[in-house]
């Protein structure tokens, strides 16, 4: 046995050891830690941000696939992917992040009837 093929096996062998939680941090990489410091977030979060700490999952899920459309064609790609463990399930997802003040963010709200109310809202709050 080489040293290249022992080191890997090693590895292989670390990594089965790890936590699951510890697996998916390290994928996410820095894109996860600018989630912690803020620099970007989960549409989740500014649904939180805004109001819509209550409306149901069903409905976060539509709004994130409007904001996705938004960005995309504003952008002509994708958004930065992240995985993180699902708030009521515990499941790990890949989610899209976007900027705090990213324009995708209100043009999702725009765009879905289901969370036009919020965006009312935020701006009867800004006048």
């Amino acid at each position: 046995m080489n040293a290249v093929t022992r080191t890997r096996r090693n590895g292989l062998y670390a990594a089965v050891a790890t936590a699951k939680a510890l697996g998916y941090r390290t994928l996410s990489g820095t894109i996860g830690a600018l989630i912690e410091t803020g620099r970007l977030i989960r549409t989740g979060d500014f649904l939180d941000r805004i109001g819509g700490s209550d409306l149901p999952d069903g409905k976060k899920s539509w709004f994130g696939r409007h904001v996705a459309k938004a960005y995309r064609a504003a952008t002509g790609r994708d958004a930065l992917k992240v995985w993180v463990q699902h708030r009521t399930t515990g499941k790990w997802i890949h989610v899209h992040v976007y900027g705090p003040i990213d324009p995708a963010l209100y043009a999702g709200l725009r765009s879905y009837k289901g969370t036009q109310h919020l965006l009312r809202g935020t701006y009867t709050e800004a006048a």
